[in-house]
C-alpha cells in the first residue's frame, strides 16, 4: 500500500503523482477524509476506554473503603461509558476498513523516471542488443524459413501438442513434447545455474494463501487474472515474486542480511481474463507456463543496483541465447499496480512477426513490503520497511517459441544455441 505517512505530510504530492496514475484526486481525498475520521474516532475510543479503566481503579478503590453506595454509583457509570466505548471502537474498526479497502485498490506511486502514458503503446523504447552489433552488424534479417510461427514448426517436430493440451485442461493451455520438454527443463536449469552465485534457490509451493497474495497486489485488484482454489481458500500463483515476496512475511531483518537475494523456478497460472480479440494462437498467451523468478530484499540505498543486477541478469540470458532483444521503459498507463518502476525485456520472434515480453524488472520500493509488513533493524536499532525488486529470467513460453523461430533451419530441423547443448547430450539440434 502507499503510505499513510507521506499522504498525511504530503497530500499534494501524492494527488499529483497518483493522477499520473489515473487516480482522481477525488478518491485521494476520499483517503485523506476517512485518514482523518479514523483518528478522531480512534482519539475517541481510547478516551473512553481510559475514562473506564480509571473508574474501575476508583470502584475497587470504594469497596476497599466499604463505601458501597459510591462503588455501585461508580459502577454504573463506568458500565455507561463502557457502552460508548464499544460503540467508538466498532465505528472506529469500520472506518478502519473502508480505508484499508480504499488503500488496497490504489497504485504505487510511480517513479520520476516512469514517462507519461495512457498505455503500452506509450512505452519508452531505451534501447535494443542483437548478436554482432557490437562489431557493426544491422539488425538480423530473416529467412522465409525463419517466418514460419512456432505453433507450425513445433506440430511438424512433434515438440508442442497444442491439441492435446486443450484436451487435458482446455483451450491456451500447451502440451511440450519430447525435445520441445526437454528445451523448457534445460532453460530453467541455464537460468538456475546463472544465479547460483548470488542468488539462494527456493522452490516454493505452486498455491497460497488468499494474505500472501494479497502481500504483492495481485489481490485485491487482480482477482479475475487469478485461478482461486475456493474450497481451500488458495490460489494458483501467477509469478514466482507472490512466494518470494512472503518468505519472510511479519518478520524483522537484520541489516547486514540485505540485500537477500533469492530464485525460484515456478509454473505460474493467469487466467488472461482479458485476453479477449488478442492473439491467443501457440504459445503468445497461455494460462500455464513456467519462468525462474529473481528477486530481492533490500534498503533502499540497495534498490537501483538490486534493479540493475536483475536487469543485467536477464540480458545476459538473452545474450547467450543469441535472440534480439529490447528494453522498454513502461510508462504510467501500462505500470503493474504495485509497481513504481518497471523495465520490460521483449525478445524478437520471427515467426510472428513481433516483439514479445519476457521479463518485466521491477522496483516496488515499500509498496509490498508494507502489505507483507517486512522490515529490517538498522544499525541505531530502529525498524524501517524494506524495499522489493524483482523480475524474470526469463518466462520461458515466448523464449521458446523465439528460440524455434529464430534457429528453424531450411530442412526443417531446428539448431538451437550452442549454451544448450550440453542439455541435449552434445548435440542441441531438434530433428
Amino acid at each position: 500500500m502507499i503510505d499513510l505517512v507521506q499522504l498525511r505530510r504530503e497530500p499534494d504530492v501524492v494527488k499529483a503523482a497518483l493522477a499520473r496514475r489515473g487516480v482522481s484526486v477525488a478518491e485521494v481525498e476520499k483517503a485523506v477524509a476517512l485518514d482523518i475520521e479514523h483518528r478522531q474516532l480512534l482519539q475517541e475510543a481510547e478516551r473512553l476506554r481510559a475514562e473506564v479503566k480509571e473508574l474501575s481503579r476508583k470502584v475497587g478503590e470504594a469497596r476497599r473503603n466499604k463505601d458501597g453506595a459510591t462503588a455501585d454509583e461508580l459502577t454504573a457509570t463506568s458500565r455507561a461509558l463502557g457502552d460508548d466505548e464499544r460503540v467508538a471502537s466498532e465505528a472506529t474498526d469500520l472506518v478502519a476498513s473502508r480505508l484499508r479497502e480504499l488503500l488496497l485498490m490504489m497504485p504505487n506511486l510511480p517513479d520520476d523516471r516512469v514517462p507519461d502514458g495512457a498505455d503500452e503503446s506509450d512505452n519508452v523504447e531505451l534501447r535494443r542488443w542483437w548478436p554482432g552489433m557490437d562489431d557493426g552488424a544491422p539488425f538480423p534479417s530473416f529467412g522465409d524459413h525463419q517466418r514460419v510461427p512456432h505453433w507450425e514448426i513445433g506440430r511438424e517436430l512433434g515438440i508442442l501438442d497444442m491439441e492435446s493440451g486443450a484436451k487435458l485442461a482446455g483451450s491456451m493451455f500447451a502440451l511440450y513434447r519430447g525435445a520441445g520438454a526437454r528445451l523448457l527443463r534445460a532453460l530453467s536449469s541455464l537460468s538456475l545455474n546463472r544465479q547460483s552465485d548470488a542468488y539462494e534457490e527456493i522452490r516454493p509451493p505452486s498455491l497460497a494463501l488468499t494474505e500472501t497474495m494479497m502481500s504483492t497486489g495481485h489481490l485485491p485488484k487482480s482477482a479475475d487474472d487469478m485461478y482461486a482454489v475456493e474450497r481451500d481458500g488458495l490460489w494458483a500463483i501467477p509469478t514466482g515474486e507472490v512466494p518470494l515476496t512472503s518468505l519472510r512475511r511479519g518478520e524483522i531483518l537484520d541489516e547486514s542480511e540485505l540485500p537477500l537475494r533469492l530464485t525460484a523456478q515456478t509454473n505460474c497460472f493467469r487466467r488472461e481474463a482479458g485476453a479477449a480479440g488478442k492473439d491467443t494462437r501457440g504459445l503468445l498467451r497461455v494460462h500455464e507456463f513456467e519462468k525462474v523468478e529473481l528477486f530481492a530484499y533490500c534498503t533502499p540505498e540497495q534498490a537501483d543496483d538490486a534493479h540493475a543486477d536483475i536487469l543485467r541478469r536477464a540480458e545476459e540470458l538473452l545474450q547467450e541465447l543469441g535472440l534480439p532483444y529490447r528494453l522498454l521503459n513502461l510508462c504510467t498507463g501500462d505500470l503493474g499496480t504495485a509497481s513504481a518502476y518497471t523495465i520490460d525485456l521483449e525478445v524478437f520472434s520471427p515467426g510472428v512477426d513481433r516483439w514479445l515480453e519476457v521479463s518485466s524488472v521491477s522496483w516496488f520500493r515499500d509498496f509490498q513490503a508494507r502489505r507483507a509488513n517486512v522490515r529490517y533493524r538498522t544499525s541505531d536499532g530502529s525498524t524501517a520497511l524494506v524495499h522489493t525488486v524483482n523480475g524474470s529470467a526469463l518466462g520461458w513460453a515466448r523464449v521458446w517459441a523465439a528460440l524455434v523461430e529464430t534457429y528453424h533451419q531450411e530442412d526443417g530441423s531446428v539448431r538451437l544455441p550452442d549454451v544448450l547443448a550440453s542439455y541435449f547430450g552434445g548435440d542441441a539440434t531438434i530433428r
